[in-house]
């Protein structure tokens, strides 16, 4: 579904991805963890051009998305992403929040938009909250309504930049659980995560990075228990 090749990312004097590959086959759940500061977050905004990559290719369902002239409106209709700080517009309701990519970008009636964001509403536990504004809302479902967002555009590819680092520890199981629903239900997802035991169960790759490399991925339950390199083993050891 998506391959990273060759990928490397300047920002200014600080060489923060480094020559990254990395295959992410369609229905699978990679968790990417490593130290702050390693390359994870910016490895997923250039997955769907947030940042622009300095060097190297970036694959989504066999479309070099890094080409020029590649419509970048059109990838991010296809590479849903999920941010640390929710990102909804204050003055706008869920609902509001939720219709607003299916009818300005794909151009769906307002009618059907509404119908289909109910319907992923529901998915997440919020479909009464349908009507409320987020100053309303707790973090955690404030999160459910910015998955409920990326839902309800279909896209092939989801992506989640430390869905839960800006929650409240209590709220944080609500935001796994949905996430764990998409995995069952076969979505394509690469999370960013200092979630170990969300990465142990759901994740069929863990992939660790430090100083912007790839150092060592494998299955969860080889990862965690019998890594191989011993800059995971360190993190890891802090981490568990």
């Amino acid at each position: 579904m998506i391959k990273v090749s060759g990928l490397h990312k300047h920002f200014g004097a600080n060489h923060v991805l480094k020559g990254i590959d990395l295959e992410v086959p369609q229905g699978a759940v990679y968790c990417i963890i490593g130290p702050s500061g390693s390359g994870k977050s910016t490895l997923l905004r250039c997955m769907n051009l947030l940042e622009r990559p300095d060097k190297g290719h970036v694959f989504i369902d066999g479309k070099d998305i890094t080409a020029a002239g590649h419509d970048v409106d059109l990838l991010r209709t296809e590479a849903g992403m999920v941010f640390q700080r929710f990102n909804l517009f204050p003055h706008m309701t869920v609902l509001g929040n939720v219709t607003l990519a299916p009818v300005k970008v794909r151009k769906i009636p307002k009618k059907d938009a509404e119908k289909q964001a109910y319907e992923v509403l529901r998915r997440v536990g919020l479909e009464e909250k349908a009507l409320a504004y987020p100053r309303q809302l707790s973090g955690g479902q404030q999160q459910r309504v910015a998955i409920a967002r990326a839902l309800v555009m279909k896209p092939k590819l989801f992506l989640f930049d430390e869905p839960t680092s800006a929650l409240d520890p209590e709220l944080v199981g609500e935001v796994l659980d949905v996430m764990k629903d998409m995995a069952k239900e076969g979505a394509t997802m690469v999370v960013v995560t200092h979630e170990m035991q969300f990465a142990g169960e759901v994740a069929d790759e863990v992939v660790f990075m430090d100083e912007g490399a790839i150092v060592e991925m494998g299955p969860p339950g080889v990862m965690f228990s019998r890594p191989e390199n011993p800059r995971t083993k360190a993190f890891l050891d802090r981490i568990l």
